[in-house]
């Protein structure tokens, strides 16, 4: 008998954007977004004849936001993998504390400890070589410490995205700066797998060589995304609203997955 490559059959994930897929769109996911989970559960179901996977994640959540809607229904599915990351939309508000996020980040995983599931926990993403969000970086940095704490308490494996240095690249995020793109997802699914110990044939990104441009041409980028990105999160701030707001989650149940190639000879 073949030696099965993982021991998951439920995977259930946790979190916010970054979770849910945002930056890796694809009409034929659920969500129309497909992203680093999706693609971690696309490589677990191919050697697993019963794996099933749910995603709750919501795009905007603040880390007591997904305490509150999604650790309880998490616990609720019985799953044998757990992934969260969460906190990010705290750390990057001003004003907030990295040490009380993790205190809430530390209740969230003693709640989803009594599952007995391998539970991954993510680093945060070294921002120092972003021009958007390169002042936070010790803040960030902070966090990180916290949450390897956590991981050492709690026997939680830590998917290190400060370490992952193919991200630290502009080519692997999406236009509003904020969210990787498909070769970003691409390539923190790697990372994902490895962490997990699982083999898979998934190949290192090759991202395109970004065009030359001059500085009035950099500038006027850097407008271009203030109006239309960075504006429209200061506005949201100050109304208390989220581009989570009256969003569900693309996968609240598991459910079998249908692995890209399946879903094209289907079309």
């Amino acid at each position: 008998m073949t030696e099965p490559l993982h021991p998951f059959h439920r995977y259930v994930a946790l979190g916010d954007s970054f979770t849910e897929g945002i930056g890796d769109p694809d009409p034929n996911a659920p969500g129309g977004f497909r992203g680093w989970a999706d693609r971690v559960a696309e490589v677990l179901a191919r050697s697993t004849d019963d794996f099933a996977y749910a995603n709750l994640a919501v795009r905007g959540k603040l880390i007591r936001q997904i305490a509150d809607d999604q650790v309880d229904a998490a616990v609720a599915l019985e799953p044998d993998l757990i992934t969260i990351s969460a906190g990010g939309n705290d750390v990057i508000r001003p004003g907030t504390d990295p040490d009380e996020i993790g205190r809430l980040f530390d209740d969230v995983i003693t709640c989803l400890s009594v599952t007995g599931a391998t539970i991954v926990v993510f680093t945060g993403v070294d921002v120092g070589f972003s021009p958007v969000f390169k002042t936070i970086r010790g803040k960030v940095a902070i966090y990180n410490e916290n949450v390897r704490v956590i991981a050492e308490q709690h026997g939680c494996l830590v998917a290190d995205q400060w370490a992952l240095t193919e991200v630290q690249d502009q080519r692997l995020w999406s236009s509003d700066r904020l969210h990787m793109n498909p070769l970003g997802h691409h390539t923190v699914a790697r990372m994902v797998l490895q962490t997990l110990g699982v083999p898979n044939d998934l190949h290192p990104a090759e991202p395109q060589p970004l065009p030359e441009r001059s500085w009035r041409e950099a500038r006027a980028e850097d407008l271009t995304w203030a109006k239309e990105y960075f504006v429209p999160w200061i506005v949201r701030r100050i109304k208390g609203v989220s581009s989570g707001d009256n969003v569900r989650p693309k996968r609240p149940e598991p459910e079998p997955v249908t692995l890209p190639g399946d879903r094209d000879a289907a079309l």
